[in-house]
């Protein structure tokens, strides 16, 4: 348990030990809330909004679930058990006996990007795309995200990208910054993850993926700033050493800053092992760490 008298940094806020006191107050005086009315609650209090006006509702539940596993607060039980919305609702499987596309990336014809975020059928094609063909599988998408199908001009879905929160901590990436915990506090969500690219495996086009993260990295601070009411300065992605060699991202003029130290973020006593991993960053704008750093 951390002591009463330390600042203390859950879900990107920073906590005061009078932030703690006020949160078990505000339990204490309204016993029947459930711990989303209380997550509301406490949104409403802070003006927690992100950058386009809406309450991080969620970003609040999980600081009230962090402070309760800690010791810190004592929440009411939970009403009903938190789900993952993708893995609770079965993913309907696609048809994916496709005749194999071979050939240049000038025959493809007009090829079509698309941030499907707000188009619930094209979301569950590429959860089902990537619950059967990408090895880390679908988990559905929390906190800021954006999302991205790639069609040919008939409509066949060639590939899907998925961007989302930027890892808390990497070491490489923070140096190629200049962050010092404060800033990185206040800076982090100008930063997105790459968290899932696929090409689907029927299609065989040389140069296509190198294409296609050109394309959509031309567009996505300006899709994000649409959706959330802010820029984003730096694209991540975690890269497994010995699954892949980065190819398609150096060839889309990433930067590889060096691995990870096979830990993950659960790893509070240093025990658990994880596949090392390759980080690439891609700049989107200029004025980079002026930017992150101010």
């Amino acid at each position: 348990m951390a002591a009463m008298n330390e600042m203390l940094v859950v879900q990107g806020r920073r906590l005061a030990p009078m932030d703690i006191a006020r949160i078990r107050d505000l339990i204490a005086s309204n016993s029947n809330w459930s711990r989303r009315r209380l997550s509301e609650a406490l949104c409403t209090e802070w003006e927690w909004r992100n950058g386009n006006g809406r309450m991080k509702d969620m970003a609040a539940r999980s600081l009230l679930v962090k402070l309760h596993e800690r010791g810190l607060i004592e929440l009411p039980p939970r009403r009903q058990m938190p789900s993952n919305r993708m893995t609770c609702r079965t993913v309907p499987r696609q048809n994916w006996h496709r005749a194999p596309l071979v050939g240049m990336l000038g025959e493809l014809g007009p090829l079509h990007v698309r941030e499907i975020s707000n188009d619930s059928t094209a979301r569950m094609q590429i959860a089902s795309a990537l619950n059967e063909f990408h090895y880390l599988g679908y988990r559905g998408t929390v906190g800021e995200n954006l999302q991205y199908a790639i069609t040919t001009e008939s409509g066949r879905l060639l590939a899907c990208l998925i961007f989302g929160s930027a890892a808390w901590k990497c070491r490489a990436r923070d140096q190629f910054i200049g962050w010092i915990p404060e800033q990185r506090e206040k800076r982090l969500h100008l930063i997105t993850n790459n968290t899932r690219f696929l090409i689907l495996p029927d299609v065989k086009v040389p140069h296509l993926a190198s294409w296609i993260l050109g394309r959509v990295l031309r567009r996505l601070s300006h899709d994000w700033k649409i959706k959330y009411g802010h820029d984003i300065w730096l694209v991540e992605t975690f890269v497994e050493r010995q699954r892949f060699a980065g190819t398609s991202y150096k060839a889309a003029n990433w930067i590889r800053l060096g691995g990870t130290t096979g830990r993950t973020r659960q790893d509070r006593h240093h025990t658990l092992q994880a596949a090392v991993k390759d980080v690439y960053v891609y700049r989107l704008h200029r004025g980079l760490r002026e930017e992150l750093t101010a």
